[in-house]
């Protein structure tokens, strides 16, 4: 029995970028879609069902981390790694609702780390899984909702 190739909606408003990040992926042996704005990504998730999204914050017009929470909202379980060219937005409150967080690179080894861990986990999720947080170079990951104070 063949087994499917897993589907990753690549979510990226740099050509170049998503072009080399598409063909990277694709040699992978990973299905990719991609989606150059926030303009009907909802429909596009909900049309392709990908099994990860690698999610830009800056999208054209659209914000990244407000398309998150609407991801969360209507797909909770869906893998989503953002992946942004700005370390910045690791300590927005609004990131953490994202499996992981990446600083863009032409070097896609930690991408690929981290999508293979986010699809190792999706179907553990709520079994201890754990893939459910934002990793953070020096700090301690944590879960959606919790916070330290």
């Amino acid at each position: 029995m063949k087994r499917r190739r897993k589907k990753i909606l690549l979510a990226d408003d740099d050509a170049v970028l998503c072009e080399l990040y598409a063909e990277e992926l694709m040699s992978e042996g990973y299905a990719v879609i991609t989606a150059r704005d926030g303009s009907g990504l909802m429909e596009m998730i909900r049309h392709n069902a990908p099994d990860l999204i690698v999610l830009d914050i800056r999208l054209g017009q659209y914000d990244g981390l407000d398309l998150l929470q609407d991801i969360r909202r209507f797909y909770y379980e869906m893998p989503v790694i953002l992946c942004s060219a700005y370390t910045s937005f690791k300590w927005d409150l609004r990131s953490i609702a994202a499996d992981y967080y990446v600083v863009k690179s032409s070097d896609l080894t930690k991408l690929k780390k981290k999508i293979h861990r986010a699809l190792e986990g999706s179907t553990s999720r709520f079994a201890g899984g754990g893939v459910n947080k934002v990793e953070t170079q020096g700090h301690q990951s944590v879960p959606p909702g919790i916070f330290l104070g």
